[in-house]
This record gives structure tokens, C-alpha cells and sequence, in this order.
């Protein structure tokens, strides 16, 4: 069975592009447009790993991911990748919240296939 990556991003054209790149590298792709539809994904379908955007209308990426650690045990092992395209200030903030690493936009998709492999194997 293939692994599943829920991609959580705000542009649908980013969006696209990542759903796109991972699928080629033979992952699942579950996406979610705000931090809402993430936690709601996240409950639902229980991904093997979550790209989060961190800033987003609505409920961000910070709050989703702390949401998503504190209210489900089942959850709390899914590795969590931040995505920001706002250097490292959201650095500290983001592993407090709860992710595993952060990745910078635009994404390297040089960084992301190695590191999805790393987390998924």
C-alpha cells in the first residue's frame, strides 16, 4: 500500500505543483486548503506524513499542527514538515508547535524527495 502525504496549502497552484511532484515519486497525496481542513484530513484519513504551510487564511499551519499533536494520540507520530516562505522567524514558533523540520518556499523538490523517503520508509 502506498504511503500518504497530505499536502496543506493555501494556493492552488502550489498546491497542484506539489500533488503533482510527490505522486511521481509514488506517494498518496491527500490535500487540504487551510488549517481546518487539515486537522479534519488528518482525523479522517490518518496521512503517514503532513507537508504543513504555515501561513494561511483562517486557522494556520502552527495552530493546525498543535492541534493535531494535542487532541488525537493516533496522530501525535506523524511527522510534520513545516512550510514557510518567511525564513527562519517562523522557525522557533514551528517546532514549539510541534513540527519535525521545516522546508523553505519555493520548495526544492532536490530536499523534499530525500526527506520524504527518510520519514516514509
Amino acid at each position: 500500500m502506498k504511503k500518504m502525504v497530505m499536502v496543506v496549502e493555501d494556493y492552488d497552484d502550489i498546491r497542484t505543483m506539489m500533488k503533482v511532484m510527490i505522486e511521481l515519486y509514488g506517494y498518496e497525496v491527500l490535500l487540504a486548503r487551510d488549517g481546518s481542513e487539515a486537522v479534519e484530513n488528518a482525523r479522517q484519513y490518518h496521512p503517514d506524513m503532513i507537508l504543513m504551510d504555515l501561513s494561511m487564511p483562517g486557522m494556520d499551519g502552527l495552530t493546525a499542527t498543535k492541534l493535531i499533536r494535542q487532541t488525537d494520540e493516533q496522530l501525535a507520530h506523524i511527522p510534520i514538515v513545516a512550510i514557510t516562505g518567511h525564513g527562519r522567524s517562523h522557525a522557533k514558533q514551528a517546532y514549539e508547535s510541534g513540527c519535525d523540520k521545516i522546508l523553505q518556499k519555493p520548495i526544492n523538490f532536490n530536499v523534499l524527495r530525500p526527506m520524504l523517503s527518510a520519514y516514509l520508509a
